[in-house]
């Protein structure tokens, strides 16, 4: 009985940490635009972005026309080398940065993996003239060649950079994972010249796309979900599971029992599905170390 009150008293020392180190990173990070100028496709479009605060106090952005990412970076003594591109949820029509977006990327930070907090174009906001399938996958495409480009600045491993997906962030994490290119090395853009692939994929309570076109080369996947979401969910994704198995692709899911849709990182969360960052953490450690070239002999 005293373990489970010391556990419970550390998750919550932990949590209430988190909070303030995401608040304070938040504030420190300035997003970096993903194109200098005009986001193709957003040409004339001059709307501010706007952010709505819910009764919870959590923040909900919408009207992007300026995709970005906003880096948290770990301390150069914790930094393994890894890095996410991470992109909330809110059904295309919005994005829940704080549960599904900084509070993650503060938690991977504070564990040595630099994230990107990913504000890509809303295709189901009302009039809307975006796609999910063309700009907003441009945009995570575009991130991830964005940091593949200034990974020595970072000090990240540009084999380690893989993306992270929440819901209909999680549909975009899927589709950048299966639609891919290695660049154009002619690009007048440098950023252009690098390969969109993700080396790994992290999918929570994903929207999963119809056609995933999976192969062996799919980057192996993180797959979490609770048991009580909605049937695609909570049904599909083992079956994405197998379909990645039956495919040649390494995988590991999560399905956590009496929990629903959008736990992402809150201080209501309690174990297991609070783990889940843990375990993500671990499982990245195994694949991308397994993905390595075998060192040579001396």
């Amino acid at each position: 009985m005293r373990a489970v009150k010391l556990l419970r008293y550390r998750s919550w020392h932990i949590l209430f940490l988190l909070l303030i180190l995401a608040a304070s990173a938040g504030a420190e990070n300035a997003p970096i635009l993903l194109w200098p100028n005009v986001a193709p496709g957003s040409e004339g479009k001059t709307a501010n972005e706007t952010v709505r605060v819910n009764e919870s106090g959590e923040h909900i952005v919408s009207s992007i026309h300026r995709p970005s990412i906003t880096p948290y970076l770990p301390s150069k003594d914790k930094a393994t080398g890894a890095a996410v591109i991470i992109a909330p949820g809110g059904g295309h029509r919005e994005l829940w940065v704080d549960h599904e977006g900084y509070r993650v990327a503060a938690w991977l930070s504070d564990h040595g993996v630099a994230a990107f907090v990913l504000k890509y174009r809303l295709a189901r906001e009302n009039g809307s003239t975006y796609t999910v399938e063309g700009t907003a996958l441009a945009d995570i495409q575009r991130a991830v060649r964005l940091v593949r480009s200034r990974a020595a600045v970072w000090s990240i491993d540009p084999e380690r950079i893989g993306v992270m997906g929440f819901s209909a962030g999680g549909e975009l994490a899927a589709l950048a994972s299966t639609r891919y290119d290695a660049g154009s090395p002619d690009a007048a853009d440098p950023v252009e010249r690098q390969s969109s692939r993700p080396a790994f994929q992290a999918l929570l309570y994903p929207a999963i796309p119809h056609d995933m076109r999976l192969s062996k080369q799919t980057p192996p996947a993180f797959l979490a979900c609770g048991e009580d979401d909605r049937a695609d969910i909570s049904q599909g994704l083992p079956q994405l599971y197998l379909s990645l198995k039956q495919a040649g692709v390494s995988a590991e899911l999560h399905v956590f029992a009496h929990t629903g849709h959008g736990f992402g990182i809150r201080t209501t969360n309690r174990p297991p599905v609070s783990d889940w960052p843990q375990l993500f953490l671990e499982w990245l450690d195994i694949v991308t170390h397994a993905q390595s070239p075998p060192a040579r002999p001396q």
